[in-house]
């Protein structure tokens, strides 16, 4: 039995057990908080499309440890909320049910693929540590490949992901080609079955995307979606092949199916629509918090998919939590007002504020910015449980905007 059980490794998880470990620390309350995740490292997910994805982590130890965390290593396979119990298969293949007295749900979300396409098996994608891995893989090895399309990319989704991925890979793929003479031969195509760029970005940031994608030449392809991968290339829904060695998807995302086990209100997404003290309803000791929850935040919008909510809904929700395991009163969810950084590559980035995105920087600017959350603000403390304790504090972010 655990009094507080955390199931996920992500920004959201790992918040959430360090808030909950704050407040039952605070309060001198002899209760255990145990995360239970498949990996070992707490992956720096909205990186990976940058080059080197695989040094994008942190060992979760190194913050859950100083703090007093138990972690399981194995994957939740269900969860009972009836009987507060969430089965694990563990790594060597055992399988156990763990009970507990509370329970947050962060599983996070994951990229939906397409199962019926041809050739599907081709595509490549950022959604995970080991798929960005192997992408950085394939990069590396095109020099050795067929010269049809060889250092040519088609990137399919111009949403935040898409247009990240698009416009880091100019670069990416110009500094392979460059080993054999050949970066005039990089090209990369964007695919948005849309008729517009960045559809759920919205107009706010589009002259300055459009900007960026003229300045490094990534092709765009509007009202048109991917039909077919081959070892030719890319067949495209308007009959047009693009001889292309790479193809990546970014288009759909999903919650974590363990939603599917809370007997509760979802939206669209699969999310788990919470009150505002991120509980789920009708769920008694259940919280959701990251992808996994739909909370509600200003003007009557809910929480994007994004780092920034992330951070944020692990910190208040680990503090409920435990606040409700002790008989305290909860904190209402309050994160900071909605912004968005969006890398553009060598072409700069763009941020935005407020959810009709109004852009207050573009360029270097924006850049340096973009740099500072990817490189700085997202990452956690470690080793120093004062530190890492400071930082699970509801609230913490408001002081230091994290942005996505």
């Amino acid at each position: 039995m655990s009094d507080i059980v955390v199931l996920g490794g992500g920004f959201a998880a790992v918040w959430s057990a360090a808030a909950a470990a704050r407040l039952l620390r605070r309060q001198g309350a002899d209760r255990t908080v145990t995360l239970i995740a498949p990996g070992d490292d707490l992956v720096i997910r909205p990186r990976l499309y940058q080059a080197d994805p695989a040094s994008m982590r942190v060992p979760l130890d190194d913050v859950l440890k100083p703090i007093g965390v138990e972690r399981v290593a194995g994957t939740a396979t269900a969860v009972d909320t009836g009987r507060r119990r969430v089965t694990v298969r563990h790594r060597d293949g055992e399988v156990s049910a763990l009970p507990y007295e509370r329970l947050v749900l962060a599983t996070g979300s994951h990229l939906v693929r397409p199962e019926r396409l041809p050739g599907a098996e081709r595509l490549h994608d950022v959604d995970t540590i080991e798929a960005a891995t192997a992408l950085e893989e394939h990069l590396h090895a095109l020099p050795a490949g067929p010269a049809d399309g060889r250092f040519t990319a088609v990137v399919v989704g111009a949403g935040f992901t898409g247009l990240e991925i698009a416009t880091e890979l100019v670069d990416r793929l110009r500094a392979v080609a460059a080993t054999c003479g050949a970066e005039d031969q990089v090209r990369v195509v964007l695919l948005e079955r849309s008729d517009a760029l960045g559809p759920d970005l919205g107009p706010g940031p589009r002259s300055a995307v459009t900007a960026a994608l003229d300045e490094l030449g990534v092709e765009r392809r509007l009202g048109t979606s991917l039909s077919a991968v081959t070892e030719r290339g890319a067949e495209l829904s308007d009959g047009v092949t693009v001889p292309a060695r790479t193809v990546v998807w970014t288009a759909g995302v999903r919650a974590s199916r363990l939603t599917g086990d809370v007997p509760a209100e979802r939206d669209h997404l699969g999310r788990l629509l919470t009150d505002r003290f991120l509980r789920v309803p009708g769920v008694p000791g259940v919280y959701a918090a990251g992808d996994t929850a739909a909370a509600e935040v200003e003007d009557g919008h809910r929480t994007m998919p994004s780092c920034q909510h992330a951070l944020a809904l692990g910190r208040f929700a680990g503090h409920n939590v435990a606040a409700d395991l002790l008989g305290m009163s909860p904190v209402p969810f309050a994160p900071d007002p909605y912004v968005t950084c969006l890398d553009l590559g060598s072409a700069g980035a763009v941020f935005t504020r407020g959810w009709e995105r109004r852009v207050q920087m573009t360029g270097e600017t924006a850049k340096a910015r973009k740099r500072a959350v990817n490189e700085e603000w997202i990452y956690p403390p470690t080793g120093d449980a004062e530190e890492i304790l400071r930082h699970a504090e509801p609230g913490f972010s408001v002081r230091r905007t994290v942005t996505t």
